[in-house]
């Protein structure tokens, strides 16, 4: 179905007016298409990966290694989602936690007119995981040889660290989801 402002009304999810390039500490959510538990299950409040899960991890981390600007914090896949904290660097040493409200310009992260071709602006929070879901899709697709099947849900959630107790707060969450995987908002 072709793009009609009329009806479809796609709007950022991201902060308006912030660059998401900008130094700084982000916590994401990226879900799987339909909440479908794909990246393997929950046993004994410790997440087992299966092949798809393992692929998720390796390319988490394999984004780190390729993109100079970023680096990886807590992380962690679940049956149906990623949680993690991405760290953008764009002057060499490791970011401090900032309260800066944003850009003025009012750029966002992306565009929200789907006719725009130029996608995530280049070496922010929505180019990596543009490619981070991008390289999933593919290896998960060969590997179950369907091309062209979505792995993943439209878009992604993210939060802005902006302070030490966020960190920890957000850090602790990471680490103990397996255990709390029934009280879960994700739980399928």
């Amino acid at each position: 179905m072709p793009y009609d402002p009329e009806k479809h009304h796609r709007q950022s999810i991201r902060m308006k007016g912030y660059d998401y390039s900008k130094a700084g500490l982000y916590f994401i959510t990226i879900c799987v298409n339909d909440k479908e538990c794909l990246f393997g299950e929950i046993k004994e409040g410790t997440m087992i990966l299966n092949e798809f899960g393992i692929i998720a991890q390796d390319e988490w981390f394999k984004s780190a290694e390729i993109r100079s600007e970023i680096t990886m914090d807590c992380f962690i896949v679940m049956p149906n989602h990623i949680h993690g904290i991405v760290i953008i660097d764009r002057r060499g040493d490791r970011p401090v936690v900032h309260t800066d409200t944003g850009d003025p310009s009012g750029k966002g992260d992306r565009p929200v007119d789907p006719t725009v071709p130029t996608g995530p602006k280049p070496k922010s929070l929505g180019a990596f995981v543009a490619g981070y879901k991008s390289s999933v899709t593919k290896k998960i697709n060969m590997m179950r040889k369907m091309p062209g099947v979505k792995v993943w849900q439209r878009n992604y959630h993210d939060h802005i660290i902006r302070n030490q107790e966020a960190y920890q707060r957000i850090s602790a969450y990471i680490i103990n989801n397996p255990s709390k995987w029934k009280d879960d908002t994700f739980y399928g």
